[in-house]
């Protein structure tokens, strides 16, 4: 069981891509080098170009099937879809798909993922304040591993991902299986993530408190007042 917290909370989780980590030095650095090294050599700003098409496609396919998220193979589908997008609009046709899968490898490495530095920080206020803090993700099985590579394994107390519970955000049931494992009632509890429908819905739907976060001062007009920085949670949860 958690210890008690303050004004009766008692667990922060959180989403993890843009929320907690990104991809370093960036996706698109990422593609240029996997591109590379596959004898496919591209402007980096070029590649910066089609990404709000790669973007699109991610939200398009969510949209579709947001459940893709909770089976291995259908996410992997995705991922692959993606940069295979992003190969063509390069002119690369017959290698897409390898080069894809090359991509979607990489991003499983922990040294392609970097943690925002405010990070660590605003985990150590709220175990210092008594708070157990989680990890609630739509994300593949590779999640945990990548974790702990990051140096964050000892830092939560538990890790849900949907590639491995089969339950993916917005589902109040992935929210709650995660309240569970700690032990505490979802309106003692708090879910902190960038994306509107998955992340604050799904969590408010439970009765959570839900922080919205937008790192890249984006606003999407969903009438949620988002924090831009960690540094900022606690006056936002109201502790």
């Amino acid at each position: 069981m958690t210890r008690a917290g303050s004004g009766g909370l008692r667990a922060v989780f959180f989403d993890v891509g843009n929320t907690l980590l990104y991809a370093h030095p960036s996706v698109s650095e990422v593609c240029r080098q996997v591109l590379a090294n596959a004898g496919h050599v591209r402007d980096l700003h070029v590649i910066d170009s089609f990404m709000p098409l790669v973007d699109a496609y991610y939200e398009e396919r969510y949209a579709e099937d947001e459940a893709f998220w909770t089976d291995e193979a259908r996410t992997n589908s995705v991922w692959v879809g993606m940069y295979s997008l992003l190969c063509r609009e390069l002119g690369i046709e017959e290698e897409a798909v390898a080069i894809a899968r090359q991509v979607y490898d990489e991003f499983g490495r922990p040294d392609r993922w970097a943690l925002y530095t405010d990070v660590i920080p605003a985990f150590e206020r709220l175990r210092d304040r008594g708070l157990a803090v989680g990890i609630i993700s739509n994300w593949d099985s590779r999640l945990v591993r990548l974790l702990h590579g990051l140096g964050l394994g000892d830092t939560v107390e538990t890790i849900v991902s949907s590639a491995d519970v089969g339950l993916h955000k917005p589902d109040p049931r992935i929210f709650r299986l995660a309240c569970d494992r700690l032990g505490v009632e979802p309106e003692d509890a708090a879910h902190v993530g960038d994306h509107h429908y998955a992340d604050y819905l799904g969590a408010t739907a439970l009765g959570m408190r839900a922080v919205l976060i937008d790192r890249h001062g984006v606003d999407a007009g969903h009438g949620v007042v988002p924090i831009h920085s960690l540094d900022a949670l606690e006056d936002a949860l109201g502790i």
